[in-house]
């Protein structure tokens, strides 16, 4: 990146890996040895590598923000499972008493306060229920349940060796999570304002269900170099969206999902395709049609987000945004079976 007159070609580990193995048998495998593998695959089979084509800074930015943010999601969602794993451990009453969620402030400051059963049972009731008014938990049926129930709750367990240890940790659980939720309020911040300005925003935001979450995550898939993807199968293919098929002889057939993926690029496209269903009346028709034809529902959803990413590919290489009647019109001129369906549909809910 510091030298812009070299051109980059990335190869593949297992690329590299399988071509030594084919002239060495033996598995041999030495550093010098890989970098003449690589340069050999890079003298004799350039067709078959593609140059490194990098995004403009700001998208590139935007991508490390969406990714960290998404490992901050995955922390919350560890810290949660060991917090709810402490608490079955000596004291399970906690998952009703805290909240449904974990990881929100009301559980948290809850777990910080009283982080054991005889704790919380010599609490006043009334200091339980201002703490209760003071985190937005206003329902009176829900608050004077617990109340009702914390001084005949019994404990679990009374052995010290037991609690207090599983207390420490829970505190620590607790303290985690609570500074989680201002990181990600930051992650959300500047990536809205990182969006807003980029060139591409008005593509994505034109999608129906793309929404503040999902539009800038769609961007950053496909990216600003446009050169990257010749045509929609590159990218169908590299999400791992397009199946892959299996041939060997005449009865050997079989398809499936690839394997090798990038995994947060594969999840955008498929949670876009989940999402888009609840907004375009044509993916939902689609997505019905598919599992008519006995496919479940994960297959049906990820065939919708193939179709999708065509569209997506014809508006990204021509900076155009989406356009709904364009699309139905198209259907209707190429006489599509989803056209005829929609048209029985659209009528009744208008």
């Amino acid at each position: 990146m510091a030298y812009e007159f070299l051109t980059l070609y990335p190869v593949n580990p297992a690329t590299s890996a399988r071509y030594r193995q084919a002239f060495k048998t033996s598995r041999a495998k030495d550093d010098p040895d890989d970098a003449q593998v690589c340069m050999e695959l890079l003298l004799y089979h350039r067709a078959k590598l593609s140059p490194l084509c990098l995004d403009d800074a700001h998208t590139r930015q935007l991508h490390r923000l969406l990714a960290h943010r998404r490992a901050t999601v995955d922390l919350r969602t560890l810290l949660t499972n060991m917090l709810r794993d402490a608490l079955k451990s000596y004291f399970p009453q906690a998952l009703d008493l805290a909240g449904q969620d974990l990881f929100a402030p009301l559980a948290c400051q809850f777990l910080l306060k009283w982080p054991s059963l005889e704790q919380l049972q010599r609490t006043r009731t009334e200091t339980l229920r201002k703490f209760y008014y003071a985190h937005n938990c206003r329902r009176l049926d829900l608050i004077n349940r617990r109340l009702e129930a914390i001084p005949h709750l019994t404990p679990l367990s009374h052995d010290p060796a037991l609690i207090e240890p599983a207390k420490v940790q829970v505190q620590m659980l607790a303290r985690q999570l609570l500074q989680l939720a201002p990181a990600l309020k930051a992650y959300d911040s500047r990536i809205q304002a990182l969006f807003a300005h980029h060139p591409d925003a008005s593509i994505w935001q034109s999608f129906p269900g793309a929404g503040p979450t999902l539009a800038p995550r769609l961007c950053c898939a496909f990216g600003s170099e446009r050169r990257r993807y010749p045509h929609a199968a590159a990218l169908q293919q590299y999400s791992g969206i397009a199946p892959v098929t299996e041939k060997s002889g005449k009865n050997q057939h079989w398809v499936h999902r690839r394997w090798a993926r990038p995994h947060f690029i594969h999840q955008t496209f498929f949670e876009y395709a989940n999402q888009s269903v609840l907004h375009c009346p044509w993916a939902k028709a689609y997505l019905q049609q598919q599992i008519a034809k006995g496919k479940t529902y994960p297959t049906a959803t990820r065939a919708l987000a193939f179709k999708w990413l065509r569209i997506m590919f014809v508006c990204w290489r021509d900076q155009l945004p989406y356009d709904q009647t364009t699309y139905l019109n198209s259907l209707k001129r190429r006489h599509s079976p989803l056209a005829a369906k929609l048209e029985q549909t659209l009528p009744k809910a208008a």
